[in-house]
């Protein structure tokens, strides 16, 4: 039987390597990601189902679920930076924030609220991407840490409620991404890892299935 896996923010950076990696696995694919332009080659390449979109939107999250009747993995990649230069908390814009908060926290949740069924019949997992701005205190890094830490409670204590389903929150470290990029600039990115390289570990991850729980691929 062919295993399925959604995959959020899937047209670049650890969305679309770890779509490769599985996509050479046999897994089926649907892919998400709000630029239609690059998502389109990406699901040609994969032979994946693409479906283009904001994951903060209600209506879109319900076509991802329709699409996924039968549902072994769910990656929740996709994720908001915010405002660039990172400013700090003192000046932090709090409608910047609360549009951070509902890309990185409310859209995540509520797509495995809308998956569950079909993971839980499954016994499958859920991934939810995170970083280490949720545990250290980088200045600039306010915001989007803030976001982080809320994703890897909410992870936390899904773990709990749902015994039948691996919940893995998953700090990948730096990667040479174009979201890098954006915050520390593109020479100080290019130093970060290769994000293929990252999803080769995270594919090893979902292979094994551990235990739920926090896991660092640094």
């Amino acid at each position: 039987m062919t295993n399925t896996a959604l995959i959020t923010g899937a047209s670049r950076g650890l969305g679309l390597a770890l779509a490769r990696s599985l996509a050479g696995a046999g897994w089926d694919l649907v892919i998400t990601s709000r630029h239609a332009g690059d998502l389109a080659p990406v699901a040609a390449e994969l032979g994946a189902t693409a479906i283009a979109g904001d994951v903060a939107d209600p209506e879109h999250r319900a076509r991802l679920a329709a699409a996924v009747p039968s549902l072994d993995l769910l990656v929740n990649n996709a994720s908001g930076l915010g405002p660039t230069p990172l400013p700090s908390l003192a000046g932090y814009p709090l409608a910047e924030f609360r549009a951070l908060l509902e890309t990185n926290v409310t859209a995540p949740l509520a797509l495995v609220q809308a998956a569950l069924p079909a993971l839980r019949a499954a016994r499958g997992a859920i991934v939810n991407v995170t970083s280490d701005a949720a545990t250290g205190a980088y200045a600039g890094w306010g915001g989007y840490g803030a976001t982080k830490a809320a994703l890897e409670q909410v992870s936390n204590v899904l773990s709990a409620e749902e015994p039948d389903v691996a919940v893995w929150w998953v700090d990948p470290g730096e990667m040479n991404t174009r979201m890098l990029a954006e915050a520390v600039g593109q020479e100080e990115a290019a130093g970060a890892a290769d994000p293929a390289k990252v999803a080769a570990s995270l594919h090893d991850l979902i292979r094994s299935r551990p235990a739920s729980g926090r896991v660092s691929l640094r």
